[in-house]
């Protein structure tokens, strides 16, 4: 008999966390041969279908950072414990551990990019993907739609962290500016030995990919995470294509040469 690779599995839900206004994080239990940067395809009967980047992952459960914001995303709100969704995957190619190993570590995550990046940061973090070092700028538009605020207090003991804002606003006494501000503060000694990695909105990953190429890193240092609406995830369908590539199959994840010359 032949497997279908569109047949999805269901997934018990065993914890869920609001996380801000519009977003939550709901943990299943389920377990899958997983790399950080790859998602998947979840969904519920009679509703859709849509992709999910993985925010944490272990043996036996998987977490899905969700902003509810569409007919699937809005149903799976009203999802609870105990409850099952269906899924399938993980698909794409996820970030290249391996040449990380040995390397300092740069992640710029904007708003919800934060989630896709949140296992690499967690895994460098254990030790697991031994690199030398950790520099994290992270960035909201507010203070409200911050993801993870303890989990960030926690990661800024362990490593040289960014957290800003775009604009001032009242009671908060952090930093303030794009992303793209304090990446112009980065130091430029040693840039031969860094590799960095930048997800976000379109824009933001735009100018901040800028800035890092001003600022003397190569091209080929660069891996950023393509958003897009993937819906058989194996190739296809093309609603994903882009020029010659499938972002579900030749991504999410690619290197900025490869990405900065996709024209959509």
């Amino acid at each position: 008999m032949i497997d279908n690779p569109y047949r999805p599995f269901a997934a018990e839900i065993i914890e869920l966390r609001r996380e801000t206004s519009a977003e939550f994080t709901m943990k299943v239990k389920a377990g899958a041969d997983f790399c950080p940067g790859q998602f998947f395809q979840v969904s519920l009967p009679k509703i859709g279908e849509a992709p999910i980047s993985v925010s944490s992952f272990g043996p036996d459960f998987i977490e899905f950072t969700i902003r509810a914001v569409g007919t699937l995303t809005n149903a799976l709100h009203e999802y609870r414990v105990g409850d099952r969704i269906f899924i399938r995957g993980p698909y794409g190619h996820g970030f290249p551990v391996d040449k990380f190993r040995d390397r300092d570590l740069l992640i710029v995550a904007g708003g919800s990019g934060l989630a896709p990046v949140r296992p690499l940061i967690q895994k460098s973090l254990a030790g697991e993907l031994g690199i030398r070092s950790l520099k994290l700028i992270i960035g909201f538009k507010n203070s409200e739609g911050i993801l993870f605020s303890q989990q960030i207090e926690e990661w800024a003991k362990k490593s040289d962290l960014t957290l800003t804002i775009d604009k001032a606003e009242p009671g908060w006494s952090g930093k303030t500016g794009l992303v793209t501000e304090h990446i112009k503060k980065f130091p430029k000694d040693n840039l031969k030995n860094l590799e960095a990695v930048v997800v976000g909105p379109t824009m933001m990953m735009k100018f901040s990919t800028a800035e890092l190429v001003l600022l003397g890193l190569k091209e080929e240092q660069i891996w950023v995470s393509f958003e897009r609406l993937m819906s058989c995830g194996i190739g296809k369908c093309g609603h994903c294509k882009i020029d010659y590539t499938y972002v579900c199959v030749d991504g999410p994840v690619l290197n900025y040469p490869h990405a900065s010359r996709l024209i959509d």
